[in-house]
């Protein structure tokens, strides 16, 4: 409430027009067959309207065997690096991994040392928010809703901006890298606004120190006495590049495009795609997974009961557990059917933390739920695909045994995904040129105006 002005007031007006909107706004569920429309910008099949090209990230769900496409095991490429291979080679050298993917992304190259050492000390230069900006924008109008808080704060970088309108590639670079930087200290300190002010919780801000990866900065501000371990930093960073890009078309991906193709600024462009990013349906499914495990945990009486456990699965699928919604809650995905790449090689790094945190009997828990899933949804529902663990799965479990708070999931998404939508954003920039403006058919029949005295 501000000024006396509730905004959350439903009048019995609101309620009328709203009767009126429903009325008026439905339109006939045939049609979208009859017109052949890609509902979703996707085919009968699910597959995705093919709508741009890209050279930053490819996935590959299923390949052509005597003329027929056939699912595969997933794959996922970072320009034209298979992310396996990626994360095999930091990994095995101790590095931590997000800031080199990023170069990866934005650069189209593999760094050399130095070039990451130098990519580093400018990301590390740039974790510095302008004067006041924490107690002016971040405390004044702490919101409940973290990405809310992240999209104002990236709105309000604008002003701080001398060439916030100029699209030149060295300048959209330039407020990129910021951008990339910045998303950690914005998202943890409105966080930190947010527990002071809304759950009556301890206030503390900590700086980012410069010799910090982005990973080590998250667990070091979020924490009040700053500390971690070198396993919970690591499990971090490689959550950070498993999110960090996935192709053009996804829903805040595409949005980048779409939103950067009108020639507007980079801070409205990427406040876009974090509005896209906060609706449930794209970025909030860890959350959601967490909360589903929470509830079957104190529903079954023996994690070891493979028929309890199908049991619990099946009213879920009925809408009988849980939220009732119909869904298990991280399996499946719009592209990946055999499986998704990033749960398998987040699935082998959880099972270290789980051993480091005494959770052993949650990720026995977490792969029989991946094990028999599958099972019970094909035998309980006809589908057109298959169905496996996505990476929501395994990150929401990641991010509880690293006592992020729910409320930083889909921040610490973005946090890794403004790499992703860096990159895209200049290669539209590059290559594009054409506002993209896909069609939609009318399907209102026409009326004959009625003057005010005849209604």
């Amino acid at each position: 409430m501000i000024s006396g002005y509730n905004f959350s007031k439903i009048t019995p007006d609101i309620m009328d027009l709203s009767a009126l909107c429903a009325k008026n706004g439905c339109i006939d569920q045939e049609l979208y067959t009859k017109y052949d429309v890609k509902r979703g910008l996707r085919d009968i099949n699910g597959k995705g309207v093919l709508a741009g090209l890209t050279e930053i990230s490819e996935i590959i769900s299923s390949k052509t065997v005597d003329g027929n496409s056939v699912p595969c095991d997933g794959e996922l490429y970072y320009r034209g690096y298979n992310i396996n291979d990626l994360v095999t080679g930091f990994t095995r050298d101790k590095r931590f991994g997000f800031e080199e993917i990023t170069y990866l992304l934005l650069f189209g190259e593999l760094p050399a040392k130095k070039q990451l050492d130098d990519f580093c000390r400018i990301l590390s230069d740039y974790r510095q928010l302008p004067t006041t900006f924490v107690r002016d924008i971040i405390m004044k109008s702490p919101s409940n809703d973290i990405m809310n808080g992240l999209a104002r704060g990236v709105l309000t970088l604008y002003s701080y901006d001398d060439m916030p309108n100029d699209t030149s590639i060295p300048n959209v670079l330039r407020q990129s890298l910021e951008l990339i930087a910045l998303f950690p200290l914005i998202a943890v300190y409105s966080y930190q606004a947010k527990a002071y002010y809304h759950d009556n919780d301890s206030f503390f801000i900590h700086q980012p120190m410069p010799e910090y990866s982005t990973a080590e900065n998250i667990l070091h501000m979020l924490r009040s006495d700053s500390k971690f371990s070198e396993l919970e930093a690591r499990i971090l960073d490689l959550a950070l590049v498993l999110h960090a890009e996935h192709g053009g078309g996804n829903n805040s991906t595409f949005t980048t495009h779409v939103v950067t193709s009108s020639g507007t600024d980079t801070y409205s462009a990427i406040a876009a795609a974090l509005a896209s990013l906060k609706g449930p349906k794209h970025g909030g499914a860890n959350i959601k997974v967490t909360m589903m495990f929470e509830d079957m945990k104190n529903k079954l009486s023996d994690w070891e009961d493979e028929d309890a456990i199908r049991d619990y699965l099946k009213k879920l699928l009925h809408k009988e557990a849980f939220d009732r919604s119909g869904l298990i809650y991280g399996m499946g995905h719009a592209v990946y059917s055999v499986s998704d790449p990033r749960a398998a090689i987040l699935k082998s790094a959880v099972k270290s933390l789980s051993e480091e945190k005494h959770m052993e009997k949650e990720y026995s828990l977490y792969r029989k739920i991946e094990r028999l899933a599958p099972e019970v949804i094909a035998k309980e529902r006809r589908i057109y695909k298959g169905v496996s663990a996505n990476i929501d799965f395994y990150s929401g479990f990641a991010y509880s045994m690293l006592q992020l708070p729910p409320e930083l999931y889909t921040p610490i998404f973005a946090i890794a995904r403004i790499s992703g939508w860096s990159a895209h954003r200049i290669e539209e920039l590059l290559v594009a040129g054409k506002i993209i403006r896909p069609a939609y058919r009318s399907v209102q029949e026409h009326r004959d105006y009625m003057p005010m005295s005849g209604r």
